[in-house]
């Protein structure tokens, strides 16, 4: 009887190769099959970061998403769409588990913070046996390269989305002491008035692609809405306390 492989899922950082832990380094090259999301044509962020490490032995498993970020033609949904693809990745994971082959599937950031990888997860670790090692994720990264402390004391903090409505997002960003707001592009206009209408738009500090080789620093007043990347974000810090 063959036993079952082992599904793993590696955080491998928000861009910066040298952000790569030790566990997920060793687990890494340890495995046989070595699977990453990736869109049509791209070699993708993920795989970047962990090329160089790669075995000649080692099979690769792209997960080619079918559509990323661009408006469907009805009848299609986004939604719907990216659910099936996501089931038919698990399957495609799952044929190398069956094999007895562990698979090693790496996620940009962290696998459980907006990471793709948790998607296999949902699916397949009711039936194997897993492990994920976390990673530095993008927000992290971002606070760093701003140099901006998140938190001081007994501050809250809040990760908010920029797809979410203006309402709701002024709504939230208003509650908080301290905020990330993630998933910008086409959503940095929508984020900006929002700032600008709660007063934040001077203390909120604006990075895009945070610790990748071509890591931009903008002021926030500075930003053209209509090229901010997907890996962008707003880190809006909390008030200095003088401890």
């Amino acid at each position: 009887m063959t036993l079952r492989g082992r599904l793993f899922g590696l955080g491998v950082g928000p861009g910066d190769p040298e952000l790569l832990t030790l566990k997920a380094l060793r687990l890494l090259r340890e495995a046989p099959v070595v699977g990453y999301f990736v869109a049509k044509g791209k070699k993708g962020n993920a795989f970047g970061i962990i090329e160089q490490h790669l075995q000649p032995a080692q099979q690769l498993l792209p997960l080619v998403y079918p559509v990323t970020t661009e408006v469907l033609p009805p009848p299609l949904a986004y939604e719907q769409v990216i659910s099936d693809f996501y089931d038919s990745a698990a399957l495609e994971v799952a044929t190398h588990l069956d094999a007895g082959r562990d698979v090693a599937v790496i996620c940009e950031g962290d696998p459980f913070f907006y990471g793709s990888y948790m998607y296999l997860h949902d699916r397949l670790a009711s039936r194997y046996g897993t492990e994920v090692v976390p990673g530095v994720c993008s927000m992290l990264g971002g606070a760093s390269v701003l140099g901006a402390p998140l938190v001081y004391r007994n501050q809250s903090l809040a990760v908010l989305s920029g797809v979410l409505p203006h309402d709701e997002l002024k709504r939230r960003l208003a509650d908080a002491d301290a905020a990330v707001v993630m998933k910008l592009g086409r959503n940095f206009p929508k984020v900006y008035a929002v700032l600008q209408q709660l007063g934040l738009d001077g203390r909120a500090l604006y990075v895009e692609r945070a610790t990748m080789a071509n890591q931009k620093v903008v002021p926030l007043a500075q930003v053209d809405p209509q090229s901010s990347p997907y890996f962008s974000l707003i880190v809006v810090p909390g008030q200095r306390w003088q401890g």
